[in-house]
């Protein structure tokens, strides 16, 4: 019988990064949960085969229930029935085997009824789901909102909300308006506090939001009277069990048809406030919006993986010419190509995670005592690392689960455009991973900081020199890593050349290029890592990205080298009247 989770040993292998130890260490804290719920680990051991037994658990319901239920839930999507969204038939099938199969709420501890998993095995559930269905990652991914609630509310809401989601209720972020799409200080819904009953109203429509019609909402208004800008902007908790939101409009979208995309009217509507007054953008939002980033990162590699297995399964089988089309040289180097990237892709998604965790588990334990000098450090240390990485893991993974999509229809040829084979859906879905949450471009402008001051150079360096890549055992990685290392001063040149051309536009020009460069770079490093411990695995992946990185790193720094600044006129637009 498949399944998604077993049939891809490489999701397993990141069960062995070189941080799980210390996140285990963190999230369990000295496993003191053992002693309260018997199904609460005891040791690191014991721990990691929890997490393999939530991950084959997974692995099983997403191959057997919610994969053969995915055409139909693309040609039917959801409905709007009175002011409600009604879901596509199957995906309450997928809403109840992922429910009886206990995996909702699986990030939250154990004494609110979720299972107190890290981010980085969370992302693997992510993951694994998205191969089955990325429309139905999105509404299953949402349950994530959580973290927020868990992390900014009060015990009071936590009691209170937390162990719903853990049973099955699902969740949105309403954040997006019909005047505040990327920027969201131009928010407008209004929310204002009733005297009389205590609590908050909110009036106002939100627009292109997923799961629209959830259970539980946290929703991003503006509290403050008389403001503009992100200062007078709040998080609030709407309960669908108190009224006040209907459904005005379902989205019909290019693709995720399972993943409904609603327009809300707030009517009044009762809210709580999550949190304090003012810091509803500037601090719960990015803290929300960087989960989610996250969490495409791991959809996209769901995908990626989906679409090479349909182009790898395809081109075995597919003659022409007298000879299966896996052995033409174009197609497999397509085919090369789309491992690597996902290959790659995935090596950074479960960094990122694993920055992401140590930060957050020491985030956590600060609210029970205080920190000792040394986890205060680690603390900073992983979010600035965190911080760094997210952007990188979203929109790099959004871009090759684009381009893995892309290929595998090429590699189906005419086949590949017909609505009967899967790769046309996957091409479909992928579409929204690079816009959504943040554009790839950005991506690229939450990155660029971390570039231009020289924070990425020193962690690429860093990470050239690091223990994990003394490779001498694995000659190929050994050779690898060397290439990489020469590649390391042209880019170092590249940024140089950028930040003396000492102008704003050029740099902003010219910032996607110095991205792309760090990214392939940081990937090759961590693909070679990966590499020499299972070379069975990605021996082949990591020779392949390393080519495509010289090829990428030598073309970009030239194209940076030749740059003046008098070239920008050259690719302006034609003006047009105001």
């Amino acid at each position: 019988m498949a399944n998604y989770y077993t049939d891809h040993p490489e999701i397993g292998f990141y069960l062995n990064h070189p941080l799980m130890a210390r996140i285990v260490e963190l999230k369990e804290r000295n496993f003191v949960d053992a002693s309260i719920y018997d199904y609460a680990p005891v040791d690191l051991g014991d721990c990691i085969e929890n997490y393999k037994q939530i991950l084959d658990i997974t692995g099983d319901v997403a191959a057997n229930i919610i994969a053969p239920n995915s055409e139909s839930v693309d040609l039917e999507g959801p409905h709007l029935e009175n002011g409600r969204m009604i879901y596509a038939s199957k995906t309450f099938e997928n809403l109840d085997a992922t429910r009886k199969a206990g995996l909702w709420g699986v990030s939250m501890p154990r004494r609110y009824g979720g299972l107190n998993l890290p981010n980085a095995v969370f992302s693997m559930l992510s993951e694994i789901v998205s191969a089955a269905d990325a429309g139905f990652q999105n509404i299953w991914s949402l349950q994530s909102c959580i973290d927020t609630l868990y992390e900014f509310g009060s015990e009071e809401q936590r009691q209170k909300y937390i162990p719903r989601v853990c049973a099955g209720e699902g969740m949105s972020m309403d954040l997006t308006e019909p005047d505040a799409g990327s920027d969201l200080q131009r928010v407008m819904l209004k929310a204002t506090f009733d005297e009389k009953e205590n609590c908050w109203r909110l009036n106002g429509v939100k627009r292109f939001i997923t799961n629209g019609d959830s259970d539980i909402h946290l929703v991003l208004a503006r509290s403050e009277e008389g403001t503009k800008d992100g200062r007078g902007l709040s998080m609030f908790i709407y309960d669908k069990r108190n009224g006040g939101v209907d459904v005005r409009h379902i989205e019909h979208k290019l693709g995720i048809h399972g993943s409904p995309t609603c327009e809300l009217t707030y009517k009044n509507a009762k809210a709580e406030l999550c949190g304090s007054t003012r810091l509803g953008l500037i601090k719960y939002v990015m803290a929300l919006m960087n989960g989610a980033r996250l969490g495409i990162a791991a959809q996209s590699v769901g995908l990626s993986q989906e679409a090479y297995n349909e182009a790898l399964a395809y081109a075995k089988e597919r003659q022409q010419f007298g000879e299966k089309i896996i052995n033409f040289p174009a197609v497999y180097d397509m085919l090369s190509r789309m491992k690597a990237k996902l290959d790659a892709g995935r090596s950074l998604l479960y960094q990122t995670a694993c920055y992401v965790d140590i930060y957050k588990c020491l985030e956590d334990i600060a609210r029970d005592r205080a920190l000792t000098p040394e986890e205060k450090q680690e603390l900073k240390k992983y979010q600035r690392l965190a911080d760094a990485f997210t952007p990188l893991a979203k929109g790099m993974n959004s871009e090759y689960a684009n381009q893995n999509a892309y290929d595998a229809i090429s590699i189906h040829g005419g086949s590949g455009f017909i609505m009967e084979y899967k790769s046309q859906r996957l091409y479909r879905d992928a579409r929204i991973f690079s816009i959504y949450e943040g554009t790839t471009q950005l991506q690229v402008v939450a990155a660029i900081r971390y570039i231009t001051n020289g924070t990425m150079l020193a962690n690429i360096k860093e990470m050239s020199e690091s223990e994990e890549l003394r490779v001498n055992s694995e000659e190929f990685a050994a050779a690898l890593l060397e290439r990489v290392k020469k590649l390391i001063p042209i880019y170092e040149e590249a940024l140089a050349n950028v930040k003396a051309l000492e102008n704003q536009d050029a740099q902003d020009f010219l910032a996607r290029r110095l991205y792309d460069m760090t990214c392939e770079l940081v990937m090759s490093l961590l693909i070679i890592r990966d590499a020499a411990k299972a070379p069975e695995m990605f021996a082949k992946s990591a020779n392949v990205y390393v080519r495509m990185t010289e090829e990428d790193v030598f073309g970009k720094s030239a194209y940076i080298k030749a740059f003046q600044v008098s070239d920008l006129e050259n690719f302006k637009a034609e003006k047009t009247e105001e």
